[in-house]
């Protein structure tokens, strides 16, 4: 029997909703992308997906204008209750705001909503680079509206790159009852064995807070590629780290459909657990989703 599949990570879209897709080319981390330039509605991810397995699927934010971060989300709960797709959302809401309060409040009162993502991420490269500066999660202002998280049950979909996986840490320390969805296994972007270590020990110091799980997402992005060897060694090394309890697969489509597709990625990821037990097979691939995203 195939293992069913939780895709805890895929976007859905409206380009006019998108001031990257709609205004004028952007460059973004995942390089050339005019083939997703375009609409990309739950119809389409649901054709991505036939017969691939995937029982369950969660969305993540997609960077639609801060002020409409509450329409982002009501948006896609309308093609949930339209089509059952997707069965979690995880929304945008701005942290670094005087009082983030209001927002969590509406988004909160929407059934599906389990999470929020403030991308944190920051890097020399301008291109890599998407928060104002590479210590936000030590901002006071952040921290203030982050800590009110909690309190709305609500998880954190965390992004960073290993030189910010301190103070990353250092805000999963300080916030154990916040569950911690650590974004595409740590963003490795650096592929020399330098870049290698500095990404093993910023792992390491996450995945000593046992509120802090990672997904298994987005492994093209810098490589833009589908590559199976790729995949099982960033698995490899992760589930050392974390445990396959504490990891979960994330398909990040429609990205990734820039460089293959749905059944080719999927496959490169059962490729790469297949040598797990099947208890934890089925961690990575549903339950740990299951678990975290309350599906």
């Amino acid at each position: 029997m195939i293992q069913p599949v939780i895709d805890a990570h895929h976007h859905i879209w409206r380009q006019a909703d998108l001031p990257w897709l709609a205004g004028p080319m952007v460059p973004r981390i995942f390089g050339p992308y005019e083939p997703i330039r375009r609409d990309y509605p739950i119809e389409e991810y649901l054709e991505d997906i036939a017969g691939c397995g995937v029982v369950k699927s969660v969305y993540v934010q997609a960077n639609w204008p801060k002020d409409k971060a509450v329409e982002e989300a009501a948006w896609v709960d309308a093609a949930a209750a339209r089509t059952g797709w997707p069965h979690g959302i995880v929304a945008y809401a701005d942290l670094m705001a005087e009082d983030a309060r209001p927002t969590l409040d509406r988004l909160a009162a929407m059934p599906r909503v389990r999470g929020i993502r403030m991308q944190l991420h920051w890097h020399d490269n301008e291109q890599y680079r998407f928060a104002p500066h590479a210590d936000l999660a030590d901002d006071a202002t952040f921290r203030r509206n982050f800590a009110a998280l909690e309190g709305y049950g609500l998880s954190f979909d965390l992004q960073v790159f290993a030189p910010q996986m301190d103070g990353a840490a250092r805000l999963a320390a300080d916030h154990p009852g916040t569950t911690f969805i650590l974004q595409h296994a740590g963003m490795l972007e650096d592929l020399s064995e330098q870049g290698r270590e500095q990404w093993r020990a910023g792992m390491r110091r996450l995945a000593a807070r046992p509120n802090v799980v990672s997904k298994l997402s987005g492994l093209g992005t810098f490589i833009h590629r589908n590559d199976p060897g790729h995949i099982a060694a960033v698995v490899e090394e992760t589930v050392a780290l974390f445990g396959a309890g504490r990891c979960l697969y994330g398909s990040n489509f429609p990205i990734e459909k820039l460089w293959t597709d749905y059944a080719s990625l999927l496959a490169a990821y059962r490729d790469a657990v297949a040598g797990f037990t099947p208890t934890e097979q089925a961690a990575m691939l549903h339950d740990t989703a299951a678990r975290v995203y309350r599906l």
